[in-house]
């Protein structure tokens, strides 16, 4: 079973790997991240460590054999208990129920190791096998946004919360 580590300076070259080679396939469920993501990547993996540092993000990502990272599981925002949950698994790796291990792996730590209450996520309404990871791992629609529909870089989507104080929270596999 691959590990979920913390995000790490080392990760670097792997991450950036992961991205080029998915980048397409991403671009079919969320919004194409430029090309200055991938030119100024250094930077970037920088300034996320720096956020990490600080406490006001945790990132993860799901590693394969030979290093290979096969998802990312990030919580960013963190504020008052609550953080917004975001994550991708690589094309090769769709469909072996590796986004709803490493979901469930990232809101138990989030529960245990950083202290979290409350998370929320969103998923495009284009894109139901992450909507279903959602619902797998406890998340609710979230009742406080009018029909739970939110706007994602012009794509509909759903909002949705999960309580990590509930028994159940993250609990099933």
């Amino acid at each position: 079973m691959p590990e979920l580590e913390r995000l790490a300076a080392h990760h670097a070259p792997a991450v950036l790997r992961f991205e080029r080679e998915n980048r397409a396939y991403f671009a079919r469920y969320v919004p194409d991240r430029g090309d200055d993501f991938f030119t100024g990547y250094a930077a970037r993996h920088a300034a996320l460590l720096d956020e990490q540092e600080r406490g006001t993000c945790h990132f993860h990502v799901l590693v394969g054999d030979h290093g290979a990272v096969l998802g990312r599981f990030n919580l960013v925002d963190v504020a008052g208990g609550s953080a917004e949950l975001g994550y991708r698994v690589a094309e090769r790796a769709a469909g072996r129920g590796l986004a709803s291990e490493g979901v469930r792996r990232v809101c138990e730590l989030a529960r245990t190791e950083y202290g979290l209450r409350r998370l929320v996520a969103s998923a495009a309404l284009a894109n139901p096998a992450s909507l279903a990871v959602l619902r797998r791992a406890g998340f609710v629609p979230d009742g406080s946004v009018p029909g739970c529909a939110v706007d994602l870089d012009g794509e509909p989507g759903l909002r949705h919360t999960l309580d990590l104080r509930a028994p159940y929270a993250a609990a099933s596999p």
